[in-house]
């Protein structure tokens, strides 16, 4: 099946999301011949998307040794989660990241798709905040109804963690729809609050900091306020994928799980100037500015393991949400750790 890139202007609304989830499963059926099926040796090349201006784990796990004889090849960038995973249960791509309430939904509308290794997630350095213009009379979550909330995309982290923030101040299901929702790609996300295209602002990581550090505006909370540290998105495989290409498979998490580890124990001036290096050497004319305010990873488990708990809070907001029925999804179906070769007792494998 032949790969289009994927234009970082494309939003991905709910009801792209559950329409493209219904056609993966017949769509994975068109990946790559293996060894496993008579076509030869596993496969030994990774096609992905990227993020302008950031360097992804497997990105960084490639630049550090981690993946041996395996490569990336780069196919474009989103600035999505949910179109991410479409992408690899689809097989325009063999592996994408989302949040794990987007990875949800995709098994559960039927994508044969499964989670293997966190990727990030919301700690005390790294976090998603939601911010407002330091005047605004924005002061509560009832400030927000009829406001415009400014997200990269729908369906996923950010407006989950909105949801959440209504619902214990108070709001009910139906009133949810009361707050706007709006899709702005994140690097434009700073600009279009301060521009009063829109009343509030999601900011993470390098930009949140950035526009911090501007000054003129003020969070109103946070994920991690909210929910306090837990690992929030995985990268997921079809089933396929992973049965064929088993060795590759082990390959490619560990050595993410191995990045994860370098960067937790690497000292922050390193990691950002390894990965300002990463960006200039790959060519793609991106801006490394925001690159200084990087600060972690924020994934919670060693290694990126998964638990059910990864999972088990979005699978109750998705059932309380009406998005999936009760018991539709088991939270311990959605994932694997068996190619996960990371050993916690071995830190000096994650540093060498």
């Amino acid at each position: 099946m032949p790969v289009t890139p994927w234009p970082a202007s494309r939003p991905t609304s709910r009801r792209q999301f559950l329409a493209l989830a219904a056609v993966a499963a017949a769509a994975a059926a068109c990946g790559r011949a293996t060894a496993a099926d008579g076509g030869g040796a596993e496969t030994k090349k990774l096609r992905y998307q990227g993020w302008v201006g950031q360097v992804t784990l497997p990105e960084l796990a490639e630049d550090l040794g981690y993946f041996e004889d395996v490569k990336l090849e780069w196919v474009g960038n989103t600035i999505s989660g949910p179109q991410d995973i479409q992408s690899a249960a689809t097989g325009q791509t063999d592996f994408g990241g989302a949040f794990n309430g987007a990875v949800v939904k995709l098994i559960a509308a039927g994508a044969p798709v499964k989670a293997a290794i966190s990727y990030y997630g919301v700690d005390a350095a790294s976090y998603n905040g939601y911010y407002v213009l330091e005047d605004s009379p924005i002061r509560s979550a009832r400030d927000l109804v009829g406001k415009k909330v400014g997200m990269n995309t729908l369906g996923a982290h950010v407006e989950a963690v909105l949801d959440t923030y209504l619902q214990r101040n108070g709001f009910a299901a139906p009133e949810l729809g009361r707050v706007e929702r709006i899709v702005v790609p994140p690097v434009n996300t700073e600009q279009s609050l301060r521009q009063k295209q829109i009343e509030v602002a999601s900011l993470g990581g390098v930009l949140r900091d950035k526009a911090l550090a501007a000054g003129g505006i003020r969070p109103l909370f946070s994920d991690f306020d909210l929910l306090g540290a837990f690992s929030a998105g995985t990268y997921v495989l079809t089933n396929k994928f992973l049965k064929q290409n088993p060795n590759t498979s082990k390959v490619f998490v560990t050595g993410v799980a191995k990045a994860i580890e370098w960067a937790r124990a690497t000292p922050r001036e390193e990691v950002i100037a390894r990965s300002t290096d990463i960006i200039r050497r790959r060519g793609r004319n991106e801006d490394v500015a925001a690159l200084q305010y990087w600060k972690s990873f924020g994934v919670a488990e060693p290694g990126g393991r998964i638990t059910d708990q990864t999972f088990q809070l979005w699978i109750d907001w998705l059932t309380a949400h009406g998005n999936i029925k009760p018991g539709q999804v088991k939270a311990a179906d959605l994932y694997t750790n068996q190619f996960n070769g990371y050993s916690a007792a071995s830190p000096t494998a994650a540093r060498s």
